[in-house]
């Protein structure tokens, strides 16, 4: 009976966890899931998960009521989650100091002998890394040291390998910045290109915006270093494109849609088919065909083309 009354409470969370925003009545149901899920298990990563779902949704200050209430109860993985909490002062306050401390202590995690969370431990080792070497790069709390910044990015990037699931795409567009700065143009669009198709895959299945902002920064990066080619571009290329007015279209399961970016006096809006969205962000984070969003329809966009 307990295990049957887990699985409802964590795909009731699941759910609520795929929705853009909650309702006061949702938030109310996801706390006693949440609740629920403590009292029948007694584990605390329950508490940290429920916080990094605040997260996804830029509900900083109940996150981290959460990821301490998690660090509290005895959860290690709490640590990345508090590390990115105060290293982007998601409360209204930075703290290098801390998000060191949370990002090092990140790094102390154990194997647990289980091939899945062995895993994610070894993913969020990966990403505490980066982050510390961004630090070591920007002289955040740590004495700035650009050598140190780099022979730590090499040394991630050699060893994800080909495994996508995982950090590699930010760990790549870090030493594509690196050769790029070296006038190694082509490896670094080569790495740009990798980190783009992960993150094509990641956003299929999830819109963090996290995601979505690498995704913008990353297409931009690659126009700096080669031409746009408005006979050849797909739906991510839109972060670029439509800086600027433009009126797009495109194909999905043999239906046209329309997009079209209009200049205001705040800013770029986008119209996709009869909606407007206040800029692209709004769009990729909001926008769907059908029930599904426009990232999980990515491989079947077709025909997209510059009308205007």
């Amino acid at each position: 009976m307990t295990d049957k009354r887990v699985k409802e409470c964590l795909a009731l969370l699941n759910e609520l966890a795929s929705k853009t925003s909650l309702s006061e009545e949702e938030e109310f149901i996801m706390q006693e899931n949440l609740r629920n899920l403590f009292d029948l298990t007694g584990d605390p990563n329950y508490i940290t998960w429920v916080g990094g779902i605040y997260y996804g949704k830029k509900k900083y200050d109940l996150a981290l009521k959460y990821y301490e209430q998690g660090e509290a109860l005895g959860d290690d993985w709490v640590s990345i989650g508090l590390g990115y909490i105060w290293y982007y002062g998601r409360t209204g306050k930075v703290d290098y100091e801390k998000a060191f401390h949370y990002f090092s202590k990140t790094l102390e995690l154990k194997e647990t002998g289980i091939k899945e969370k062995d895993e994610d431990i070894r993913r969020m080792k990966q990403q505490a890394s980066y982050k510390i070497a961004d630090m070591y790069k920007n002289g955040y709390y740590v004495k700035k040291d650009y050598g140190k910044y780099v022979s730590m990015i090499e040394d991630l990037y050699d060893r994800v390998g080909n495994e996508w699931y995982g950090p590699r795409s930010d760990i790549a567009v870090r030493l594509a910045g690196i050769r790029k700065e070296q006038g190694k143009t082509d490896e670094a669009l080569e790495l740009y290109y990798t980190a783009r198709e992960d993150l094509c895959e990641y956003l299929r299945h999830d819109r963090f915006f996290g995601n979505l902002n690498r995704m913008n920064w990353l297409v931009n990066d690659i126009y700096e270093l080669t031409e746009f080619d408005e006979t050849e571009f797909d739906l991510y290329d839109l972060f670029y494109l439509l800086k600027d007015e433009h009126t797009v279209t495109f194909e999905y399961e043999g239906e046209t849609h329309e997009i079209e970016s209009k200049k205001t006096e705040e800013g770029m809006i986008i119209r996709f088919d009869e909606k407007w969205y206040k800029d692209i962000q709004d769009f990729f984070a909001k926008a769907n065909l059908e029930e599904d969003s426009l990232e999980y329809c990515y491989p079947y966009i077709e025909n997209m083309e510059v009308n205007a």
